[in-house]
């Protein structure tokens, strides 16, 4: 069975539709509209990890939100080079979960 950290985005191929993994079954991974909203069960087949597109698209990414301090993050990250690009897409990373609320929560 394929598994997904709790907080992965994923999508529910039966209906094409982005989820956040928020726990996982025996057999069944439970998942979340991003932001709260009902639980549902999804067999594992079912579901694909989420792409770039499919999370910029869905709006999860915080930069998309109008945050200028995202910007700049990312802009940094993208001219770093080596150990730096490491560095700065922590920084983005930490950013995002501080102030944006993202659910780390649970994870592996």
């Amino acid at each position: 069975m394929v598994t997904y950290r709790i907080g992965a985005y994923v999508v529910d191929t039966r209906d094409d539709r982005i989820a956040q993994v928020v726990g996982e079954g025996e057999t069944l991974v439970a998942v979340r509209q991003p932001g709260g909203g009902s639980v549902w069960e999804v067999p594992p087949s079912a579901l694909r990890l989420a792409t770039r597109e499919d999370r910029n698209a869905a709006g999860l990414r915080p930069y998309l939100s109008g945050c200028a301090e995202c910007v700049e993050l990312e802009d940094a990250q993208m001219r770093a080079v080596g150990e730096d690009r490491a560095r700065a897409a922590a920084t983005a990373r930490t950013h995002w979960i501080v102030t944006h609320g993202v659910v780390t929560e649970g994870r592996r």
